[in-house]
């Protein structure tokens, strides 16, 4: 680690401030769906609350864009985090103020309070100072355990630094670091990237900065369709992005063809008559989608093809489903995707599995703990992996 961590720190006596990622999905009746994040963060709260210091957590939940969201509130997560953890939990009302400070204040050695939502101020995503210079209120260390959202420069991630002498990575965060650095600087070979989701915009940039460093790069999801149509195939009225078209063409070029080409596109997928789980659907070839239909999936051709190539590699990054998951119809594609990730991991593959819609996708076939590292950080491991400087790291003590 270039960064100072929990164990470059004294504890004993402290009050710390940490940021953690506590953007949980939650159920219709406002209880929380997915503890993932919740549960990722435990081990940096039981050992700062294990070694003498108070704590203060700060997170956002969801986008209530400045405004106060009672369905949006962090005190449903308080509740969850009170049943995962053996120290007392305390929740304040609001994320500043005179009340939420003397209740920091007030915390005894191994007691634990949780803010309220961060996004309820737009100071916050504005990275505004006068409200990064309140939240440093809150401690005299400052820990960045939120690794999902290390490359925004928010007020709780960057501003908030320039207030502290010390400033350093929990373990979640030190733990993703190291994964994923190496990953990017030295990976076991073969090295098989499987990329979807639905847009092209997203994922370019990656794809084209991965191709010196990566062996393989399989493509699915929606944004393969904008490839598809950059090579002169009909694509029907599948997801498009025309302003990536020649970036696409360009990529495709530079990637090669035949035994040395580096980048799969699907050979066949599932199309539909709409977007609807019960429309009309049936498989064909990536060359002969028919005109008014749209591509919802993967094909079972597709998966072996894929499947052939991750269960050579040696280490795997994924990130992005392979069609709409969400709709059972159009998830085999994905499902076979998750399936031969883990067969490759039980090979001896290193395996690290990034975003939302993967992460979940692994969750609903149960697999998530027979994978090597599940990435708390979809947008965040992606630029990582560019090369991208995350300001949430880079705002960490050096160490």
């Amino acid at each position: 680690m270039r960064k100072k961590t929990l164990r470059d720190v004294e504890l004993d006596g402290k009050r710390v401030l940490m940021r953690v990622d506590f953007n949980t999905p939650l159920t219709k009746d406002g209880d929380v769906d997915d503890d993932t994040r919740i549960r990722a963060a435990l081990p940096t709260i039981n050992y700062i609350a294990e070694h003498g210091a108070s704590l203060v957590l700060i997170s956002h939940l969801g986008r209530p864009k400045g405004k106060r969201v009672s369905s949006m509130s962090l005190k449903v997560v308080a509740y969850r985090l009170a049943e995962l953890v053996h120290h007392p939990i305390r929740f304040a009302e609001d994320c500043i103020g005179d009340q939420a400070l003397e209740m920091a204040s007030a915390l005894a050695p191994g007691e634990i309070l949780l803010l309220e939502n961060l996004r309820f101020y737009d100071e916050e995503t504005s990275n505004d100072q006068g409200f990064a210079r309140k939240l440093s209120r809150y401690g005299d260390i400052y820990v960045n355990d939120a690794f999902g959202t290390a490359h925004r420069a928010h007020a709780s991630t960057e501003g908030v630094t320039h207030f502290f002498e010390e400033r350093v990575a929990g373990m979640l965060m030190e733990k993703e670091l190291e994964t994923l650095d190496n990953m990017r600087t030295d990976p076991k070979r073969p090295f098989v990237a499987v990329l979807g989701g639905a847009k092209v915009s997203g994922k370019i940039g990656l794809i084209r900065n991965l191709l010196d460093k990566v062996d393989r790069i399989l493509v699915g999801g929606g944004m393969a369709f904008t490839f598809f149509k950059a090579l002169g195939l009909e694509i029907g009225d599948s997801l498009l992005d025309e302003s990536y078209m020649e970036m696409c063409r360009e990529t495709m070029e530079k990637a090669g063809s035949g035994s040395e080409k580096r980048i799969f596109l699907p050979v066949d997928c599932i199309v539909a008559k709409e977007i609807d789980n019960d429309a009309e659907h049936r498989t064909v070839s990536t060359g002969d989608i028919p005109e008014g239909w749209v591509g919802v999936d993967i094909g079972r051709k597709t998966v072996d093809v894929f499947r052939d190539e991750i269960m050579k590699a040696r280490t795997i990054f994924w990130n992005g489903p392979m069609g709409i998951f969400e709709m059972t119809n159009y998830a085999e594609g994905t499902r076979g995707i998750a399936r031969a990730i883990v067969d490759a991991t039980a090979e001896g593959a290193v395996s690290v599995v990034g975003g939302g819609d993967s992460v979940s996708a692994l969750g609903r076939l149960h697999l998530k703990d027979r994978v090597t590292h599940v990435s708390t950080g979809g947008g965040a491991s992606l630029e990582l992996l560019e090369g991208k400087a995350l300001p949430g790291v880079e705002a960490l003590s050096d160490a």
